[in-house]
This record gives C-alpha cells, sequence and structure tokens, in this order.
C-alpha cells in the first residue's frame, strides 16, 4: 500500500488557548488530511510533561497532557463559562508556545471544572477508574504528591514515601483525596476527547501514528512506582542513566539521564510492563513510532553523576526477544522501528527480524563525503519515508546551512539547477513522494516551505523547543489542492 501523511504535534495546532487541544481545529485539521488525499496523522507523545516541556521527557508513560483538553468542551458541559476561559493571558506570540503562561492558567480551570463536576457519582467515570487502575491509581497518587512536596522531584520526598511504604501510601491517599479524584478527573476529560478525535478520524480514513520514547523519564510516575524494574540502588537513585556517545553532532555526547531499563528482571517477568504499555499505545493509537529503536539492541549507559555522556559504555539490551514476546501476545502490531543513525549489523538484523519498516530521512541523504542508505536509490519499500522529523530542521533551513558540496551533490541528484529558495522544498517532497517507500510522512513546516523559525526541536538543547504552532490561514485551498495533486501523481492515493 502506498500512502502518505503529514507530521504535526497536537501542541502544534491552531487554538485560542496558547497551546493545540482536541478543538474544533484539531477537527478541521483532520478534514484537510482528508481533502488532501492523506492517510496518516504523525503526532509527537501526548503525555504530561515535565522540565523543558519535552514530550519525550514525560511524568508518564500512560497519562495524558492536561494543556490538550479543549477548554470549549467543558464549556458546552456547563463546567467553565467562555468569559473565564477568555480571562487568561496564554501567549505573547501566536506563532510560539508560552508554556509558563499556560501552566499558570490551565490547572486554575481545570480546577474550577472540576470542581463543579460532581465527577465521583458519574458512572462512566467511575468504570474509567476500574479500566486503568493498573496505572491511574499510582499516577494520580504521585501528582497528588508531587504538588504537595512543592513540585521537587519524588527522590527529594520523605524517606516513607519515597520508598513506599505501605503506611505511608494509605497516610497520602486518605489526606490528598480530593487532589487525587482531581487528577484522575484531568485524565478522563483527556481520554474521553482523545477517542472522540481519533474515532473521527478513522471514520475519515486517517489513521494516527503514535510515538513512544524507548524511556521514561526519572521523575515520573512508572519510576517512582516501579522501581524494580529500573536500574537503581537500594534508596532507588540510579546507578546509570540513558544517553548517547559523542559523535561528530556533540563532542561531549548527549546526556539524557532516564533511568535504563533492569533487562534480567524485565524478562523474568515476560516483559509483562512493556507488553502493557505497548498494548495501551494500541488502545490510542493506530500505528506506533518506537523511538531509539537501537537501544533495545544496545543501549549506551552513563555512570550516575557524571556531567557529560563521554565516559559512558554500551551494554546488551533484548534485542529481538523482547519484539518476540510482543509478537506472541499482542499479533502482527503495525510499529514502526526509529532506526536512526549509526547501526550496527546486529540492530539492522533485529529490524529484519521483526519485519518492522524503518526511516528514511532525506536531510541525511546528502552526504557528499559517503554513499547514503538514505539516497531514496538505496530504499525498499518496507520503509517510511521523511523529508525531516520533529528533531531536524525544516528542509529550507536546512538546505541553508549544508555545506556547498552538499547542496551540489542534491542539485546534481534533483536535477534541480534552476530552482529557486523559495520553491526548494517542494522538489525535496516530490522526492520522498516519489521514493518507493510504502508510507511517506511530511512535517507541515515543510509543505508551507518555512524556515528555521518552524523547527520544532534542537536535541540536546532546551528552552526554545516544542514551541512552533500552526495558524489557520496557513493552510488553504491553493496548499490542499497542491499537496492532493503530488499524492495522486505519484500513486499515494
Amino acid at each position: 500500500m502506498r500512502a502518505s501523511g503529514i507530521l504535526l504535534p497536537i501542541a502544534s495546532l491552531p487554538s485560542p488557548y496558547g497551546i493545540g487541544t482536541f478543538s474544533k481545529c484539531a477537527y478541521d485539521f483532520i478534514d484537510n488530511l482528508k481533502a488532501a488525499g492523506q492517510k496518516f496523522w504523525q503526532i509527537l507523545p501526548i503525555g504530561p510533561t515535565g522540565f523543558g516541556d519535552s514530550p519525550y521527557q514525560s511524568v508518564s508513560t500512560y497519562a495524558g497532557n492536561p494543556y490538550f483538553i479543549d477548554l470549549d468542551d467543558l464549556v458546552q458541559k456547563g463546567l467553565l463559562t467562555k468569559e473565564e476561559c477568555n480571562s487568561y493571558d496564554f501567549y505573547d506570540n501566536p506563532r510560539y508556545i508560552n508554556y509558563e503562561k499556560i501552566y499558570r492558567s490551565r490547572f486554575i480551570l481545570l480546577r474550577k471544572a472540576y470542581d463543579r463536576s460532581n465527577i465521583g457519582n458519574d458512572k462512566e467515570f467511575i468504570k474509567f477508574k476500574e479500566d486503568n487502575a493498573y496505572w491511574l491509581h499510582d499516577y494520580a497518587l504521585y501528582m497528588a504528591v508531587k504538588q504537595f512536596f512543592h513540585e521537587v522531584s519524588w527522590n527529594e520526598w520523605d524517606l516513607d514515601i519515597r520508598l513506599r511504604k505501605p503506611d505511608a501510601l494509605n497516610l497520602y491517599r486518605k489526606e490528598l483525596a480530593e487532589e487525587i479524584e482531581f487528577n484522575q478527573f484531568i485524565q478522563y476529560t483527556f481520554l474521553r476527547q482523545w477517542k472522540k478525535l481519533k474515532r473521527y478520524a478513522n471514520e475519515s480514513g486517517i489513521q494516527i501514528i503514535g510515538d513512544i520514547p524507548i524511556y521514561v523519564a526519572f521523575d515520573s510516575a512508572d519510576t517512582w512506582s516501579n522501581p524494580e524494574l529500573f536500574q537503581l540502588d537500594d534508596e532507588n537513585n540510579p546507578i546509570a542513566v540513558a544517553g548517547c556517545p559523542p559523535d561528530a553532532f556533540s563532542a561531549t555526547g548527549q546526556l539524557w539521564g532516564n533511568p535504563l531499563y533492569n533487562w534480567n528482571y524485565l524478562k523474568q517477568t515476560g516483559y509483562d510492563w512493556w507488553i502493557k504499555r505497548i498494548s495501551y499505545c494500541f488502545q490510542m493509537y493506530d500505528v506506533v513510532r518506537v523511538d531509539h529503536f537501537r537501544g533495545f539492541d544496545e543501549y549506551y549507559s552513563i555512570p550516575y553523576g557524571n556531567p557529560t555522556a563521554e565516559f559512558g559504555k554500551w551494554e546488551k539490551g533484548p534485542g529481538y526477544d523482547l519484539f518476540k514476546e510482543v509478537h506472541k501476545q499482542l499479533g502482527n502490531v503495525n510499529i514502526i522501528a526509529e532506526d536512526l543513525g549509526f547501526l550496527t549489523d546486529s540492530v539492522i538484523e533485529m529490524v529484519k527480524q521483526t519485519g518492522y519498516p524503518g526511516m528514511k530521512v532525506l536531510e541525511f541523504a546528502f552526504d557528499s563525503r559517503e554513499e547514503s542508505d538514505y539516497l531514496p536509490h538505496n530504499y525498499h519499500d518496507n520503509c517510511i519515508v521523511y523529508t525531516g522529523t520533529h528533531d531536524n530542521d525544516t528542509i529550507k533551513g536546512w538546505y541553508q546551512t549544508i555545506t556547498k558540496e552538499d547542496r551540489e551533490l542534491s542539485k546534481e541528484y534533483l536535477n534541480n539547477y534552476h530552482t529557486k529558495l523559495c520553491d526548494i522544498h517542494w522538489d525535496f517532497i516530490r522526492l520522498a513522494h516519489q521514493s518507493v517507500a510504502n508510507i511517506c510522512i511530511i512535517p507541515m513546516g515543510d509543505y508551507l516551505g518555512l524556515g528555521s523559525e518552524a523547527r520544532i526541536n534542537i536535541p540536546s538543547t532546551i528552552g526554545n523547543n516544542w514551541k512552533w504552532r500552526l495558524q489557520e490561514e496557513d493552510i488553504t485551498n491553493e496548499l490542499i489542492l497542491k499537496i492532493r495533486k503530488i499524492t495522486k501523481l505519484y500513486g499515494r492515493i
């Protein structure tokens, strides 16, 4: 099946409230995808974010981001008024998210909605709590206790609750019962709205490609409630953390800081935690992109406390053994393996064994120093081609910063010596579409021909990422027709 789609984070959707939500604008975007002949909408992880606002450092692998809740839906249900929603200043610039302003307003509004909801007596809410008890109770307690301790990381809490002593758990559940229910209300509302939006997408012929980070954040409900799953010491502090070694892009490597898995323990349990995690993802999405796939073959282990990633070492991961269990318990699930970067023979073999499609990124293809597997003539059909991902610059931004030699290679490959800079993105979009890859995904910023101002993330930096937003006027009928024409021309409709 040849098909195509668009990459756009939920946060980047238009909305009057400073960040994208499950609002009318999300439904309008689905309508635009359908009109443009697209079959996929790829998003980023939709969990609640912590320090740095990265969706890849969520405080829960199961919970949803409260920022994405549609406030207008709560107005329609009589839990908020339009005047209350409009009384806050959500942003400085409609093009960029101001997370501080949203943090200082969104939870106040959600609390008002909760206080008016009488949610404790709602039969659907009670069923939601029962169905999701295996993660929801610990998550809601974690969030309530975290607020009680003024938002510090759980390893700075009092020792009894940090180590989850039974008496402490019972005490905090009793003392913080209302705050716990508030967090459960948020998750109930999130899931209700998300499932309605996903159902609309599926009925419109659009499949959602979700994204599952390989690691969880240390300061998360997952690590606090399941310390045995991770490489922690007797006081639940990390022994080693995740990252990437030094390379051409970073002289000191990338220090992510996530706790590493205790794969020996996980194997003894039949990878139960991972099976539940992946199974839940397929309740939320139609296709799941698994981030940093090579980390299942070998992972980079950095001693905890090191200021950089320079002195880590490679350790063996579970390899195909994990995905054999996934296949045994869940069947033929639609997973995309994020197999970018340097790949060893064992990683390539693992991806091949799973049968999952890998990723090809055109921005990685034009290296004049060597032949590249990312050049389209090297593709096979079982892959997903991108002009770039959320970690890349836009095509236009990238094209303006590559070396003269690399630019000359791209001109020779595309035979586009006379293309103007303002149109250069279309040449790469066509190249992706015409490739043999079964699925072609183009970031929205590339279809709009935007420069680096529309970049979503610069890896290993914090402060200016995850902020770019689409505006309603950006998607015109002319653009929709042009996307549809290219999609049809290359047999993806």
